[in-house]
């Protein structure tokens, strides 16, 4: 059976990167972490949005499409059952850069030049064979994140993330160009929970067979 390509997709904090290491433990998938940590933006950005949201996206934009082709490539020689992608592509462009864009961060002229960018970038990539969506309720979003407590995600305003979120739910009810599976992470704890964990086990077991 040929390897498995699963993306993780969800706001900040919704556990995106705590899923990718269980699913790697579990059943032995290749992990593609976020590139977060090497945007040279983006403690800039979170200090002045407008100033630099088009610079950090076309960051984003960039590296997603360069671990996206890396991810396709690996696929055919892959000796695990498969692999596991921490944010998608697709929200980096659909819900961060649109957010910006609807938020003045991203003027009219810039957002033209991205959405070509991503139209042909789109046009050239393969869907996972199937998304998981982390849904998570704003209030346990920022409890998660002032935890783990990266410093230039303090300050994020809490209406950014209502703003994500409102997006977030958006793009998932037009998703469709693969199966999708929701989790809710505010009532599934598949991390300490033995219940939890086995129902989802036996879920994703019964999908990768």
């Amino acid at each position: 059976m040929a390897p498995r390509y699963l993306a993780v997709a969800g706001n900040m904090g919704a556990g995106k990167s705590s899923l990718v290491k269980w699913l790697n433990a579990t059943f032995g998938l290749e992990p593609f972490y976020e590139p977060q940590d090497e945007n040279p933006y983006l403690e800039d950005f979170y200090r002045d949005m407008r100033r630099w949201a088009f610079s950090s996206q076309l960051f984003f934009l960039s590296r997603r499409f360069r671990m996206q082709r890396d991810l396709e490539r690996s696929l055919p020689t892959l000796q695990r059952r498969g692999i596991v992608q921490d944010r998608s592509i697709y929200e980096d462009a659909e819900i961060f850069a649109a957010h910006h864009h609807q938020a003045g961060n991203i003027d009219a002229r810039d957002w033209g030049t991205y959405q070509d960018l991503y139209g042909a970038i789109r046009s050239e990539i393969r869907p996972p064979d199937l998304m998981i969506y982390l849904r998570c309720p704003v209030p346990a979003l920022r409890r998660r994140i002032q935890r783990r407590g990266r410093g230039y995600e303090q300050a994020i305003p809490t209406a950014y993330l209502k703003a994500l979120d409102r997006l977030y739910e958006d793009w998932f009810a037009r998703y469709d160009l693969s199966p999708s599976l929701v989790i809710d992470t505010s009532e599934v704890d598949y991390v300490e929970d033995l219940f939890h964990r086995e129902a989802l086990m036996d879920e994703l077991e019964r999908w990768l067979s």
